[in-house]
């Protein structure tokens, strides 16, 4: 089953595998992430730009959107169910602390509980030549299971941004999954 495509045109000289063209960015919604499967994502992620660390700031709602580690069968179910209220992953709090860093949590459950704090800053993107914003979860705090995370963001357009997560369990970290986080309510 192919991802739905959303008000696709085409970004000069980009083209997906099959042929596909990129989508707009300016196009796309939190939801209409949803839709896109792993290789688009990659390749907006590759395109977006660096955040500022003062962009992202108070609640932000957010969507899993499509892991790169579990088989078809098993990832197309987990996509249905991130996009559903059930989902308990909510979204993201941010707090700027300055230009270079800042801190936040995760909303699980409901908008009210806040766990699983993290430190951010500006660096070096795992994914490629460029910087991202980086979410730190290596804290006394966080159970060890979320220490391992560490995620990072990219801006795909003023209120829409797009994450990686990855896992340092051994050796390099490794992409597990991909995240989206906006400004406003989903569509």
């Amino acid at each position: 089953m192919q991802p739905a495509q959303h008000d696709v045109s085409a970004i000069p000289g980009t083209t997906l595998p099959g042929g596909r063209a990129l989508p707009d960015v300016n196009q796309l919604s939190l939801d209409a992430l949803l839709d896109l499967d792993a290789a688009t994502l990659e390749a907006l992620y590759q395109r977006a730009r660096t955040p500022r660390i003062e962009e992202l700031s108070g609640d932000l709602p957010g969507r899993m959107l499509a892991t790169v580690v579990l088989p078809v069968r098993v990832a197309d179910p987990v996509r249905r169910f991130a996009g559903s209220s059930a989902f308990p992953w909510k979204g993201k709090t941010f707090r700027p602390l300055g230009a270079d860093h800042g801190e936040g949590d995760n909303r699980i459950l409901s908008n009210r509980i806040h766990r699983f704090r993290f430190t951010t800053h500006l660096g070096p993107s795992r994914a490629g030549a460029f910087d991202a914003l980086h979410l730190d979860y290596d804290h006394a705090d966080n159970p060890f299971f979320i220490r391992v995370v560490q995620d990072e963001l990219r801006t795909l357009r003023d209120g829409l941004w797009l994450g990686q997560a990855y896992l340092a369990t051994q050796g390099a970290p490794r992409l597990v999954l991909y995240f989206g986080l906006a400004r406003t309510l989903p569509a």
